[in-house]
This record gives structure tokens, sequence and C-alpha cells, in this order.
């Protein structure tokens, strides 16, 4: 079982101004990969609060999923927090995201999500809508058990698969 943790990142969310959706738009697709969430937290979009958060969850989880605060106005800072938290970046988990993205809105190519690695915890940044938390995830989904897998030392072939 796939320890998933999700952290919302919100201003409004966190003063109690907007309800979060995205979070449990996440929550209900966890199951299809034999996830379980195990921690869901709600912070504002502040960097230094959002990397100690992150370096904490790294400790205990496998997958941590980021909502929210990661285009391009400027508190949408959890992108920058993540690169300072990871050890490798994988870019095609982004990119994969982006480009399907792409297929439904021009506004996707302003994402600044970023997915990697910090010790055998995977981060990847989703964006802060639920319907498109949803198409994100429907790209990634069917990879992120073998991702994970390989992170924690699997050295089955992939070509077996």
């Amino acid at each position: 079982m796939i320890k998933v943790a999700i952290l919302t990142l919100s201003d409004k969310g966190s003063r109690g101004e907007r309800e979060d959706a995205s979070g449990p738009a996440i929550e209900q697709l966890m199951p299809t990969i034999r996830a379980e969430v195990v921690h869901s937290e709600m912070l504002p979009d502040e960097k230094a609060q959002i990397k100690r958060k992150l370096l904490s969850l790294c400790r205990k989880e496998d997958l941590i999923l980021t909502t929210g605060c990661s285009g391009v106005y400027p508190r949408d800072v959890t992108p920058d927090a993540t690169k300072e938290v990871i050890q490798y970046e994988i870019p095609g988990i982004a990119e994969a995201m982006r480009a399907e993205g792409l297929k439904k809105t021009p506004y996707a190519m302003i994402s600044r999500a970023v997915a990697g690695v910090r010790g055998r915890t995977l981060i990847i940044n989703l964006p802060g809508s639920p319907k498109a938390v949803r198409e994100n995830l429907a790209v990634i989904l069917p990879v992120l058990s073998h991702i994970i897998e390989k992170i924690k030392g699997s050295t089955e072939d992939c070509g077996r698969r």
C-alpha cells in the first residue's frame, strides 16, 4: 500500500475563506493505485512553511501530492519550495501533465509544476482546481506505482510490465 500525503496550498483556504475541493478530488482517486491517504493538510502560500512540511513528510510517506500555488502569481511558491527539497527532478511527469493539459486549455503552459524525489519519497505539484487535478492525475496515475517501486529500490525490469 502506497502511503500518500496531500498538501493543499491556499492563502484563502488556510484562512477559512474558501473550501478545498482539490484535496478531496485527489483522495477519491488514490484507491485506483492501491494508495492510502495518511495525511492531509492545508497551508498558506508561504515558501518556508511549505518547505518544512515537505521535509517532514518525506521522512514518512511514499508520495506527496501538492495542490495549488503552482502558477505564475507572485505567491505561487510551491514549485520553488519543492525544488529546494527534492534531490532530483523527474521532469517527464510535469511535462506529461502540461502536454495533456494543453489539449484542453492554453493556460496549462503557465503551470510551473515540479515532480521529483527526496530519499524514497516522490513529490508532485498539481494545479489547484479539482477539474485540473483530476485531468493531471489521469495522465500520471498509470505510472505512479511503478515509479514508487523504483524509488524504493525495485530491480524488476521496466520492460517486463
